[in-house]
């Protein structure tokens, strides 16, 4: 199962800006963890991070037929983007949504999450484990709904055999 994680703005000056906020981990110290944690789930973690709003539209896009699910920190696109949101609801993938700091209990304008309106799950202020927690629901999330897939596959063919029978 493939999860691709998407780090939006500044999210590489981690360490370096407002450690107050963000803690004094790095960017690489994050993907460690990451990898780290999927490995531990089992899951391949594809892990991109871009300061620009386009390529994160096009990595987004790009996900679709080559991962399984998606989890997403936005960043400052998290208050802005609907083109983000709009990417996100065009792939259709689960997507969880994750913020390091708690952006609830910070500025007025962070208090809209236009990518997290296309997301199922929410990791906010968790720090690095809520990367953890987010692939976590998304691998649950992509096995739940693929043992629904089969079970309906298999009731199909049963239903199948039985007309089939009938005829």
């Amino acid at each position: 199962m493939k999860i691709r994680i998407i780090n939006g703005p500044n999210l590489n000056m981690l360490g370096i800006r407002e450690p107050g906020i963000y803690g004094k981990e790095t960017y690489e110290d994050l993907c460690r963890y990451i990898r780290e944690k999927a490995e531990e789930l089992g899951v391949e973690a594809e892990i991109f991070q871009s300061n620009h709003e386009g390529e994160l539209v096009t990595i987004i896009q790009e996900a679709l037929g080559k991962a399984d699910a998606i989890v997403i920190n936005p960043a400052a696109y998290t208050h802005t983007s609907i083109a983000i949101l709009d990417a996100l609801k065009a792939v259709s993938l689960p997507a969880a949504e994750v913020h390091l700091s708690d952006v609830t209990k910070r500025e007025s304008f962070r208090q809209i999450s236009y990518a997290g309106m296309a997301c199922r799950e929410h990791f906010i202020g968790l720090g690095f484990e809520g990367y953890y927690r987010a692939m976590k629901a998304m691998k649950e999330t992509v096995q739940s709904s693929q043992k629904v897939q089969k079970r309906d596959t298999q009731k199909t063919g049963t239903e199948f055999a039985k007309s089939a029978e009938k005829a």
